[in-house]
């Protein structure tokens, strides 16, 4: 059977209740067939889940079970609720309220709010950015444009999940949630004078459209009692990413009914940082015990190949995270074998992507049939570029174009006038460096999130054109650096017409091409630096299957080994590729992390898959290099770990460098674990190589011995070239230049 899955059917179809079913397979079939709920629908990606629900809407309206005007679908996106009107409109259906949750929630505020409240409806502003901005303000913080781009983004999550500004600081700290760098603390005094400046002016926000309807329909049960006499046949899509308050007021709407479908798959569950939860989807049964279970599992989008990937990599998923996963089955033709592809640098990996577009495109691939997707907003500037002087039109979804970012257009500006101001005598790339300083970049990564961590990545990118201007042409200036700036400002327009597609990972959610390319499929960006713990990288690890799972025919996955042309060489592919590669397949052990034995271009990855003591997958990079979970005791001697902080603190000061430089935490931690006593036991450790094992080996085996760490640090200082010297501060700046990836500052 050959199906779509978008676009609208045919408009002579047939309006026969029967004839409704005659396009669906089995499992669709069952969706449309069943009219009384409850019934959970588990949906893979590409399986039809629009074409059931609308023809399960469709065929209940046809047999005489639903009134149009009684039945209520909610979605998630205005688009996906215009196609499902239009779906419906095909099959026959008029009257069917398709909306999303704020729009269905706001036509019932306007329509009872006088009857409760009295009056007109109070305005719903479109920005919060204003109103947090002046809570800010009096509370003296100084805050910048992406730190109360920030802070809105944390209102919504607290609304959504239904906190108060006094149950806001447990939440956000079991969460692990810092906006902007603000403590828990603080966070909630700012909710709480936002509340205060949002009464003064007399408007709500978009959350509070759900919440005071909640608010109406539970205090006003004559109300209540109204809407759910409207309303007696429920359709909810995208199940997996309903948040505590959406699904509040979808209790309230049934009223104790349980008249209710929903749709959604849980291996999609992408969003939990705006407070969506898949427990509502995974908990349907429990909640609802005499509900009917469905599962879509006929991928009708994908060819063969796509699918085998996409379904190898959530077979690698942990048990404990593999629940209502669905195993796709494909429908479509055989097509070609998924790419993987390892560049030397990110200018490579966007000139080589550029290159293979061009080539589908001559194959007769529609430029808006080819999307190149990325972890980060901030990776789209080599592609811009790439596509650029490939002659390549795209459009960039989901974000500013990177030279429209307010913060490059501000560092642009420091730039400019650094560079009238007369020549610097010091190389580019630290004469760079020394103004961006000024227009907020650091050294070290922020490790906030959000558009704090975005700035801190487009001034990081400008930091590294630097570099690359210098290494193209040693003596360069900061006047010749903005000239380069210039032509790529001016190249990076893209024609007003469709072209290749350029988005997240994020925003790509719901959409499919016909080609697909993952880009910077590297430790670090996939999963990103920040995904601490097994939840965290398991929603990365989601949020790649989503990624793999828009291509329709073509998919090829990238990554570079260096950021720069010339750089170090210290990325590694993302474990998550792990026993995907061809190089991998007989190699990668189920779990989190993976095992790569010998990864592109003849590196081995030693650390171990799985904790040594309890057997857990090992999800971070510190887990990996120690061996151990965090949940599990540390086996090394105190005394031991002591020594080789004494010892590295002895050295970094000495050399004027980060003590991290020297040696990170987890890699002491795998000493004192496994404590070597050879050269060779040294290299098998992850972040000694062979500079490292050089310069500090045999201090290291030394207090490993039992000698004073003072006395080893002092006399490797006293005997060592200035060069030395010159090493450690090369290794600092490759360092930190490279400490966006997480496993950089742990390579060698």
């Amino acid at each position: 059977m050959t199906q779509t899955t978008s676009g609208a059917a045919s408009a002579s179809r047939p309006l026969g209740a029967d004839a409704v079913l005659d396009a669906l397979d089995p499992e669709q079939r069952q969706v449309a067939s069943t009219l009384s709920g409850p019934l959970c629908v588990l949906a893979g990606a590409g399986t039809g889940k629009t074409r059931a629900i609308t023809h399960r809407i469709a065929y209940g309206v046809h047999a005489g079970v639903y009134t149009p005007q009684q039945v209520l679908a909610v979605t998630f996106t205005a688009r996906a609720a215009g196609e499902m009107r239009t779906r419906l409109r095909d099959l026959g259906v008029h009257g069917v309220q398709a909306r999303t949750f704020h729009a269905a929630a706001l036509r019932q505020l306007h329509y009872f709010w006088p009857q409760a409240i009295g009056g007109a409806a109070p305005e719903v502003m479109p920005h919060k950015a204003g109103l947090v901005a002046e809570a800010g303000s009096r509370l003296r913080l100084q805050l910048d444009r992406t730190a109360i781009r920030d802070l809105a983004a944390e209102v919504e999550w607290a609304k959504v999940s239904m906190l108060t500004p006094e149950t806001y600081p447990a939440a956000a700290r079991r969460a692990g949630r810092d906006p902007a760098g603000l403590d828990a603390t603080a966070t909630a005094r700012l909710l709480a004078l936002y509340e205060e400046v949002k009464s003064e002016r007399g408007v709500i926000d978009f959350e509070d459209v759900l919440l005071v309807t909640a608010g109406v329909l539970q205090d006003y049960p004559q109300i209540a009692e109204t809407v759910r006499r409207q309303y007696r046949h429920f359709v909810v899509d995208e199940y997996q990413d309903v948040s505590p308050l959406q699904q509040r007021l979808l209790d309230l709407w049934l009223g104790g009914r349980d008249e209710l479908c929903v749709v959604g798959d849980a291996s999609q569950t992408i969003y939990s940082f705006t407070g969506a939860s898949p427990k509502y989807l995974l908990d349907f049964p429990k909640r609802f015990p005499k509900a009917q279970l469905v599962r879509l599992v006929r991928d009708y989008r994908s060819t063969p190949q796509v699918v085998n990937l996409a379904n190898r990599l959530l077979d690698r998923v942990p048990a404990a995270h593999r629940a209502a996963r669905v195993e796709l089955v494909a429908q479509r033709p055989a097509g070609p074998e998924p790419t993987f592809t390892e560049y030397d640098d990110d200018v490579a990996e966007s000139a080589g992507i550029a290159r293979r577009v061009l080539a589908l495109v001559e194959q007769g691939v529609p430029p808006r049939e080819i999307a190149v997707l990325f972890r980060t907003n901030a990776q789209s500037e080599p592609l811009e570029q790439a596509m650029s002087e490939a002659g390549v039109a795209y459009l960039l979804r989901g974000g500013e174009r990177f030279f429209s970012r307010r913060e490059v257009r501000e560092a642009i500006m420091l730039l400019r006038g650094a560079a009238r101001a007369g020549e610097v005598d010091l190389p580019l790339g630290q004469a760079a460096r020394d103004v961006l300083v000024s227009g907020g970049w650091t050294a070290k990564p922020q490790s906030a999130s959000g558009a704090v961590r975005e700035r801190w990545e487009s001034l990081q990118a400008l930091a590294g054109l630097a570099d690359e201007v210098e290494a193209a042409r040693p003596g360069a200036s900061l006047a010749d650096l903005v000239t380069e700036l210039d032509e790529r400002s001016a190249a990076q327009h893209a024609p007003t017409v469709e072209g290749v597609t350029l988005a997240s990972l994020h925003s790509a959610k719901g959409l499919e091409w016909d080609a697909v390319f993952l880009t910077g499929m590297s430790e670090g960006l996939m999963p990103i630096s920040m995904a601490d713990g097994q939840i965290a990288v398991e929603e990365e690890r989601r949020l790649l299957y989503v990624g793999i799972t828009r291509a329709r025919e073509h998919l090829h996955l990238s990554w570079a080994r260096a950021r720069t042309p010339g750089g170090r060489a210290s990325r590694k592919p993302s474990r998550f590729l792990d026993g995907l590669r061809p190089e991998t397949e007989d190699g990668g052990g189920a779990g989190a992390a993976g095992h790569n034995p010998r990864a592109r271009g003849g590196r081995r990855q030693s650390a171990p898959a799985k904790c040594r003591t309890c057997g857990k997958p090992l999800m971070t990079g510190a887990e990996r290099k120690v061996g151990r979970c965090d949940d599990c005791p540390p086996t090394y001697d105190d005394r031991t770990f002591e020594n080789l902080r004494a010892w590295r603190l002895a050295v970094s000061s000495a050399a004027s460098v980060p003590a991290y430089v020297v040696f990170t935490d987890a890699t002491l931690v795998a000493l004192a674990e496994s404590t070597p006593d050879d050269l060779a036991g040294l290299a098998r450790i992850p972040g000694i190589g062979a500079t490292k094992r050089e310069r500090y080996g045999e201090q290291v085996l030394a207090v490993l011995g039992g000698a004073d760490p003072a006395e080893i640090a002092a006399g490797a200082a006293a005997s060592a070239p200035a060069a030395d010297a010159e090493a450690d501060s090369a290794a600092d700046s490759a360092a930190n230049s490279a400490a966006n990836s997480a496993a950089a500052a742990d390579a060698d």
